[in-house]
């Protein structure tokens, strides 16, 4: 009983202070992975100035692994970068327009003007980058984190990590 008990406290110690402890799930609290419902949803987010990363997918295996990194990765990066998640068999016209034919695949739209505060920039026109983040890439917290990084994108996660 006695060695039950001491195994119990380091275990409950190794989770509350680990950040890489994955013997039990982590708490993310409340959702933040984003469902999307329309192109003006989209639209509305990408205006808010923050990067946002969408998974295009379809119901396969692979699909529910996605959406633990997801909303893992949501949760670490929030507020800097949006995650959203999009079913393309709910939402054929929006996922037809990005031209891929694999699935799941994700991209990254970011302004790169915000990277660089000093420029002057017409506040009537918002550009958008789009990064594909690669099949074979690593899908976790921390290779989004290592993405941001190479691509500039700034994430208080980041800069604290």
């Amino acid at each position: 009983m006695e060695k039950s008990s001491i195994f119990d406290r380091v275990i409950s110690g190794l989770r509350s202070t680990s950040r890489y402890y994955t013997g039990y799930p982590k708490d993310l609290g409340p959702s933040r992975l984003i469902h999307f419902t329309s192109e003006r949803q989209f639209v509305e987010l990408l205006h808010e100035g923050h990067p946002v990363v969408v998974a295009f997918t379809i119901k396969c295996p692979y699909t529910k692994h996605l959406d633990g990194v997801l909303e893992e990765a949501a949760g670490e990066f929030y507020p800097d970068i949006k995650f959203m998640r999009v079913e393309c068999p709910r939402y054929p016209g929006f996922c037809m327009t990005r031209q891929k034919k694999e699935y799941p695949f994700i991209e990254v739209f970011y302004n790169p003007e915000a990277a660089n505060p000093g420029k002057v920039i017409d506040p009537n026109i918002t550009r958008y980058s789009v990064k594909v983040l690669p099949f074979n890439y690593d899908q976790s917290a921390y290779g989004f984190r290592e993405f941001f990084k190479r691509h500039g994108m700034q994430t208080s996660a980041s800069t604290s990590g």
